[in-house]
Parts: structure tokens; C-alpha cells; sequence
């Protein structure tokens, strides 16, 4: 990493969170699309895109982490686009890829099912081939931005191996309906498909590029986690400072104190076990399930405190703690709860768990 490569991505944090803040109570989407290019980050530059990487997508995702943003970038932005670019051909990419960049199209990926396992041993839809048309059968649930998207894509079983299957959301075989979720910033939909026509992209068993898929996906939610933990503490420590009891700023009392020190040393090594896993080498796989245990339990265990140490005011609607205490718990399960992460890394191990 060079001194360049971390200027340009403390600029490009500097930049989104300046968009935030200028668009606090407006969809800040359509200005990350069109000022900043946080649609086309992971799109080659063949595409209209900007080439750039998963760290660089993390920087993003922290910074839409912080203020809990709802927009498709992690949905459509991350975890389609890595899809298409792992399973598709050129052809498919010139196809789908510059709408995606330029942010005028948003992409749907379906994949687990109801268990919400996402394992990329287990899809939700199976498809069908015949000559050069396929069907698609299937519910798929916990589809990021499922209903509203322009392009959906599906992994499905094939019998000897996985495929990604573009399908289009309007045809009379596709079903899409949203669903509530504990965190209302996070837009999820169940899709189901029957007999819904496909065409495939690529070719060859799509299974170990949903396996890179998964662990990509997880560094840059880690680095959301990371981003909603660090503003959690933020606004909890300047509570403590403003809340009096017995004349005395609760946040000067030693035990308190204490307190905020573990939360601050679980928001440092959650940023640090983020950025680590953002980095490209080949150890990235066991980074990203470090990551996405260690800042799934953070995020959970600060906004915890944060709930705490508001007092009442922490479980009002009109106050933000509750948001982030959601946020901490539906992301938490989001691409694998902790354990199922916590045992990939026993099997890497080699450790029965």
C-alpha cells in the first residue's frame, strides 16, 4: 500500500462524506452516482467504470456505515457487480455493466433461501437448460433491494454445478415482493420464480466465484460494521459528556470511563480487522471471515452500550441508538451469522468446529 493509495481513498471517505452531510435529509444516491462514481468503483475501466478495488470499495461502505444510509450500493454496487465480473464473460460485461457504472440501473443478486445461510453450497432456485434457453424455478429470500431493481440475476443449481442466471424481473414467472426487516434502512425482497426464462452468463460451474464472491462481499459489509461502530461511540461519548448527575458529566466518572475505553479498543480492532480484509493477497479469504465475526460482535456489543448509556432516551423513536442497535443485528446475520464464519476458519485451520 502506498502513500498515494492511502491519500486518494482518504479523499474519496473526505468526498463521500461531505455528499452525506450536504444531503442529509435527501436521497444521497443519485449524487454518489453522478459527483463521486460510487456506482462504477468496481467496474473496470472497459466498462465506464473506474477500476478500482475492494478497498477502495470499503472506504465507501464505511462512510455509508456511519450514517446508516439507505441506497443499493452494497446490493447492486458490490455484491451483483462482483457477480457479473466473476461469472460473466466479456460480452455479458460490456452488456450489463456500464448501466450499473453509471448508476441509472441498479442490479438484484438471489440467492439463499430461507435459512439465510448464504454458503455457496446452497442456492435457493435450481435452472434448466435447453439448447440456448433456461428456466428458473425457486424462492429465493433476503434479496438485497429485490423489488425495486432493473436487473435481476440468480444463482441456481444446475445439477452438476452452479450457474448465474439473468432473468428478467417483469416476466409473468418472477414474483418479487419486499419484506420488513428489523433494520429500515435495509431494503430486502423474496423473489419466486416459476419456469421464469433466463439466459446464462458464462459458462462453467459458478461455484468458486460465489465462494470469492462471498468473502468480497463480507470485507466490505465488515467495513459498513466498522463505520456504524466508530459513529455509535462517537454519539455515545458526546452524550456522556453533555447527561449530568449528582452536577457532573456522567461521562467523568471512572466506571464509565472504563467503559468507554473497551468500546473504543472493539471500534479500533474492528477498523483494523476491515481494512485488512479489504486488502487483495492470498490470505483475503480467512481476512474477510475474520472480519465479519469480529465486527458483527463490535458493532453488536457497542450499540449495546449505546442503548445502555443513553438511558431512555435510547429507545425512542425519534432518537438514532435504536437505528444502529437494528443495524448491528440484521447485519450481524447478513452473508453468515459470525459462527458459521468462526467455523470456515476452524476448517481452514484445520480444526474440527
Amino acid at each position: 500500500m502506498t502513500a498515494d493509495s492511502l491519500a486518494e481513498r482518504a479523499a474519496l471517505g473526505e468526498t463521500v462524506r461531505a455528499v452525506l452531510r450536504r444531503h442529509a435529509d435527501t436521497d444521497p444516491w443519485p449524487v454518489l452516482c453522478a459527483q463521486v462514481g460510487v456506482a462504477a468503483l468496481a467496474v473496470p475501466e472497459a466498462y465506464g467504470g473506474a477500476g478500482a478495488g475492494v478497498p477502495e470499495l470499503a472506504v465507501v461502505a464505511r462512510e455509508l456505515g456511519r450514517e446508516l444510509v439507505a441506497c443499493p450500493f452494497l446490493g447492486s454496487s458490490v455484491l451483483t457487480t462482483l457477480a457479473i465480473l466473476e461469472a460473466g464473460n466479456p460480452t455479458d460485461h460490456s452488456r450489463l455493466l456500464p448501466g450499473l457504472a453509471e448508476g441509472t440501473s441498479t442490479a438484484a443478486l438471489a440467492w439463499t433461501s430461507a435459512a439465510g445461510r448464504w454458503c455457496p453450497e446452497e442456492v435457493a432456485c435450481a435452472v434448466t437448460a435447453s439448447g440456448d434457453r433456461c428456466t428458473v424455478d425457486g424462492s429465493a429470500h433476503y434479496v438485497l433491494d429485490g423489488d425495486t431493481a432493473d436487473l435481476l440475476l440468480v444463482f441456481a443449481d444446475t445439477g452438476h454445478g452452479l450457474a448465474l442466471v439473468e432473468v428478467d424481473p417483469d416476466q409473468r414467472g418472477v414474483r418479487r415482493a419486499g419484506t420488513p426487516a428489523m433494520d429500515q434502512s435495509r431494503s430486502f425482497a423474496r423473489v419466486d420464480l416459476t419456469r421464469a426464462a433466463g439466459r446464462r452468463l458464462g459458462s462453467g460451474d459458478a461455484r468458486p466465484g460465489l465462494r470469492h464472491v462471498r468473502d468480497l462481499a463480507c470485507a466490505v459489509l465488515a467495513a459498513e460494521q466498522a463505520g456504524a461502530a466508530a459513529r455509535a461511540l462517537e454519539i455515545t461519548v458526546a452524550y456522556s459528556l453533555e447527561r449530568e448527575q449528582f452536577g457532573r458529566p456522567i461521562g467523568g466518572f471512572q466506571a464509565l470511563k472504563h467503559r468507554m475505553a473497551d468500546l473504543h479498543v472493539l471500534v479500533e480492532t474492528a477498523r483494523s480487522a476491515a481494512e485488512a480484509a479489504a486488502e487483495p493477497g492470498p490470505h483475503q479469504s480467512r481476512m474477510a471471515a475474520v472480519a465479519k465475526a469480529w465486527c458483527s460482535r463490535a458493532l453488536s456489543e457497542v450499540t449495546a452500550e449505546m442503548i445502555q448509556l443513553h438511558g431512555g432516551i435510547g429507545i425512542t423513536w425519534e432518537h438514532p441508538a435504536h437505528r444502529y442497535f437494528k443495524r448491528a443485528h440484521g447485519s450481524a446475520e447478513l452473508f453468515g451469522p459470525p459462527h458459521q464464519h468462526l467455523a470456515r476458519l476452524g476448517r481452514m485451520a484445520g480444526v474440527g468446529v
